[in-house]
C-alpha cells in the first residue's frame, strides 16, 4: 500500500475544494435546464402555430363549402301610385240601341254610320200594309160602335120622357139605360183600340230619341223588319260628353273622392292630356279583382277621344307613399301563403310572411313583410326553413322599377 494515499494531510486538503464546487452545480443546472425547456416550448409552440391557423383555416373553409350559398337582394321602393297610370275604358255619356216595335218592310233610310242627328229627327220609315189594315177594321168598328151609341141615348132619352108620363114600364126604362151604359162602354172600347194601333202605327217612323252619332247601321232599304226582334237598326251614342271607368287598387281606393282631378292619357294622342273628373264610385270593393270602380268625365266638344278607346288615367290628387318592389324569383308561395327568405347578420334565415300588391311582370309589389335594409333571398330553394345557416355569396343587383 503507497503511503502517499492514507496521508491525512492530501485527504484533508482536498475535501474543502469538492464541498464548493457541488454547492455551485445545482444551480448551473436548474438554470440550464430552464433554459433548455424554454427553448423547447419555444419550438413546440413555433411548430403548433402554423399548424393550428392552417387547422383553423381548413375548418372554416370547411363549414362554408358545406353552408348553401345564396344570392341576396334589398327591396327598392316601388313606383308611387300618385305617379302610377290606371288603365280605363271610355263610354258614351249616353247611347242607346235603337229597335223595331212594328213588322214590315224597310221603306227608307235618312241616315248611316257617322252622321250627326238631333233629338226627335227621323232616321227611318217602316212600311207596314197589315198594321194599317189593322187599324182601318178598328177605326170601322169603332164607328159602328159610335152609331149604336147614338141611337142608344135617343132610346134611353125618349123612355126616360114616357116614363114621367107612367106610359112604360120603370123595368123597361131601366133596360134602356142599361142598354145604353153598354153602348158607352162598347165604344170606349173600339176608341181605345184605335188609340193603341194609332200608337203602333206612329213607330213606322223610327225617330232619334236624343243628340248624337249614328255609330251602327244594319239596315238598308226592303229589308223585312220583325217587331221585338234582335236585330238592331241603329246604335246611337252622344259624346260630347265622355265616361271614364277605371278600376282602382283598394290600397288606394279610400283616397278617391267625388269631384276629384285626374289626367287622362290616351295612346293614339302622344304628348297630350285630357282632364277628367271624379263623378261616382261604386262604393264597395269588387271581390273578384279587390278594385273599387271609379267612374270620371271629361269634356269632348271637338270630338277628339273616340268612345271605346282605352286610355290611362292618373289622379293627380292622391297622395300615398310608395311600396317596395321585389323580383319576382324571391317569392316563395306555400300553403301558409306568400313568404320571403331573409338572411339575418349571424347569416340565419328568417322566413317571413308578406302580402303582395300589384303584379309588374319582373318586379312584384311588396305592402307589408319587409324593409328596404333586409337582405332576401333569390331563387330560395323549396327546401329552407327557419333558423337555417346559409353564406351569402354576392348580393344581386335590383330590377328597374315599374
Amino acid at each position: 500500500m503507497n503511503p502517499k494515499q492514507i496521508e491525512p494531510s492530501d485527504n484533508y486538503s482536498e475535501k474543502p475544494k469538492f464541498s464548493a464546487r457541488f454547492q455551485r452545480s445545482p444551480v448551473k443546472f436548474l438554470v440550464t435546464s430552464l433554459i433548455a425547456v424554454v427553448l423547447i416550448v419555444t419550438g413546440v409552440v413555433a411548430g403548433l402555430i402554423p399548424r393550428w391557423r392552417q387547422q383553423t383555416e381548413l375548418n372554416a373553409e370547411t363549414r362554408e363549402l358545406s353552408l348553401p350559398t345564396v344570392t341576396v337582394i334589398s327591396p327598392k321602393p316601388g313606383q308611387s301610385m300618385i305617379q302610377s297610370e290606371l288603365p280605363a275604358e271610355i263610354k258614351p255619356w249616353v247611347e242607346a240601341p235603337i229597335y223595331a216595335r212594328i213588322s214590315g218592310y224597310l221603306k227608307q233610310r235618312y241616315v248611316d254610320i257617322g252622321d250627326s242627328v238631333e233629338a226627335g229627327q227621323l232616321l227611318a220609315t217602316i212600311d207596314t200594309p197589315e198594321q194599317l189594315q189593322e187599324l182601318e177594321r178598328a177605326r170601322g168598328q169603332l164607328d159602328q160602335a159610335e152609331a149604336s151609341l147614338g141611337i142608344s141615348k135617343i132610346t134611353a132619352a125618349r123612355w126616360a120622357e114616357l116614363l114621367t108620363t107612367a106610359s112604360v114600364s120603370e123595368q123597361d126604362a131601366a133596360e134602356k139605360q142599361a142598354d145604353l151604359k153598354l153602348k158607352t162602354a162598347i165604344a170606349n172600347s173600339a176608341r181605345s183600340e184605335v188609340r193603341r194601333l194609332e200608337k203602333i202605327q206612329a213607330f213606322s217612323r223610327v225617330i232619334a230619341p236624343f243628340s248624337g252619332i249614328i255609330t251602327v247601321r244594319n239596315i238598308d232599304a226592303g229589308d223585312l223588319i220583325v217587331a221585338a226582334g234582335s236585330r238592331e237598326l241603329f246604335h246611337l251614342t252622344q259624346t260630347k260628353k265622355l265616361r271614364v271607368l277605371v278600376q282602382v287598387p283598394q290600397e288606394m281606393a279610400r283616397s278617391i273622392a267625388i269631384g276629384q282631378s285626374a289626367e287622362m292619357t290616351l295612346p293614339g294622342l302622344p304628348g297630350r292630356k285630357f282632364a277628367a273628373k271624379v263623378i261616382r264610385t261604386a262604393g264597395a270593393i269588387t271581390a273578384d279583382s279587390r278594385t273599387l270602380p271609379v267612374e270620371l268625365e271629361t269634356d269632348n266638344p271637338k270630338g277628339e277621344i273616340l268612345a271605346g278607346s282605352y286610355a290611362k288615367v292618373r289622379f293627380t290628387d292622391v297622395k300615398m307613399k310608395a311600396s317596395l318592389t321585389l323580383t319576382a324569383n324571391t317569392v316563395l308561395f306555400r300553403p301558409e301563403g306568400p313568404q320571403v327568405g331573409v338572411v339575418d347578420s349571424d347569416g340565419k334565415v328568417s322566413l317571413r310572411s308578406v302580402s303582395i300588391g300589384r303584379d309588374f311582370g319582373q318586379t312584384i309589389e311588396i305592402i307589408t313583410g319587409v324593409s328596404p335594409q333586409d337582405r332576401v333571398i333569390v331563387n330560395p330553394s323549396d327546401s329552407l326553413v327557419n333558423g337555417m345557416t346559409v353564406a351569402v355569396s354576392e348580393t344581386a343587383t335590383a330590377e328597374k322599377k315599374p
